[in-house]
């Protein structure tokens, strides 16, 4: 993460700032490797008395030789800064030395809290506007982030202005190599970090993007069917493991109602209602696009929700269906392609 680091500093007029019809403010800039910081030194001239190349005040007149003085000590006061940071290991940034420079205190805010602060946010907004699987991949994103900081840099954690583009590299090849994910489960993780930096940049803790330059995409996955013969085999096998019975079950429930896992999972009793038409249907609203749906059951659909209407999971938390974790179901899934001899991904 060490960096060589590139000091400017340059006294510049802000001409669209002006004092009276003839002065105006000088500012000064600190760009530290191309990233940078400004601030009004509150220091005024009129511009004939300025010289725009060097940036620095010219004439013999005892004001000019005062102001120069005064720049000389802001400069000074910038590499004091530089220095203090260098020797208190904080990272050496624009803002920080600005920070210093105006006399405030400047809080260095770490990956890992920012991180945390995020995702309680998001627990407070459960459910009005993230559900609690979108939680748990957030959690999990940490997890991951934890353990490369922890592997890559031998460290518990890192500032969030040490971040650059060569973290997020590594992160991406630790994600495929070490945790051996796929290319789009990948850029799932890194886009969640983004969501944290993005979260740290609004609320100016941090005067980079270390994403600039990164191009994460994911690639089109081509999705499998079951055709009809597939799903009766898969409804007819005589599975004996209880648990495997039971996902299968509502496996087919799902590809008779169209509902995805999230969906599925929460329906409740409440949901399962007859319609005008006398016929049993499920009124819902969907968890990822808020749009209502309105699903008339068919003769399988209602037979599973009747094999489950007493099982003690689904009285007990009024469920419809005893729908487990989205993992654990996918897990089990891959287990019943195996045995039903479906040679398909089956996945909700």
């Amino acid at each position: 993460m060490n960096e060589r680091q590139t000091l400017a500093i340059l006294f510049y007029l802000r001409r669209d700032k002006k004092k009276s019809d003839t002065e105006v403010p000088i500012y000064m800039r600190v760009t530290i490797n191309g990233k940078r910081a400004e601030m009004a030194i509150h220091r005024f001239i009129d511009p004939m008395y300025w010289n725009n190349d060097s940036g620095v005040p010219r004439g013999t007149k005892n004001e000019i030789k005062q102001l120069s003085e005064y720049l000389s000590l802001m400069r000074s006061k910038v590499y004091l800064a530089q220095k203090s940071l260098i020797e208190d290991n904080k990272p050496v940034t624009s803002l920080s030395i600005r920070n210093i420079v105006q006399g405030k205190s400047e809080r260095q805010h770490k990956l890992l809290d920012v991180f945390e602060y995020h995702n309680k946010l998001m627990e407070e907004k459960i459910p009005a506007e993230y559900s609690p699987t979108t939680l748990v991949r957030f959690k999990t994103t940490k997890k991951h982030v934890e353990d490369f900081i922890k592997k890559q840099y031998n460290t518990d954690d890192l500032f969030i202005s040490q971040l650059n583009h060569e973290f997020v590299t590594n992160l991406e090849h630790y994600f495929k190599t070490v945790k051996l994910c796929n290319h789009n489960s990948t850029i799932k993780y890194i886009k969640n970090l983004k969501k944290i930096i993005n979260l740290a940049i609004k609320n100016d803790w941090l005067n980079k993007d270390p994403f600039v330059n990164f191009i994460g995409t994911t690639k089109p996955v081509k999705r499998e069917y079951l055709t009809a013969d597939e799903l009766k085999v898969l409804e007819e096998k005589n599975i004996i493991i209880p648990r495997l019975a039971q996902v299968r079950d509502i496996f087919v429930f799902s590809c008779y109602t169209g509902l995805a896992y999230i969906d599925s999972f929460n329906l409740t009793k409440d949901n399962f209602v007859r319609g005008i038409d006398k016929e049993k249907w499920i009124f819902t609203q969907r968890e990822k696009t808020s749009v209502k749906s309105n699903i008339p059951l068919m003769p399988k659909a209602l037979e599973i929700i009747e094999k489950y209407k007493d099982d003690p999971v689904c009285i007990l938390n009024n469920k419809l269906l005893p729908i487990l974790s989205n993992q654990k179901m996918n897990a089990y899934l891959k287990e019943i392609a195996t045995l039903t001899g479906i040679n398909k991904n089956l996945t909700f």
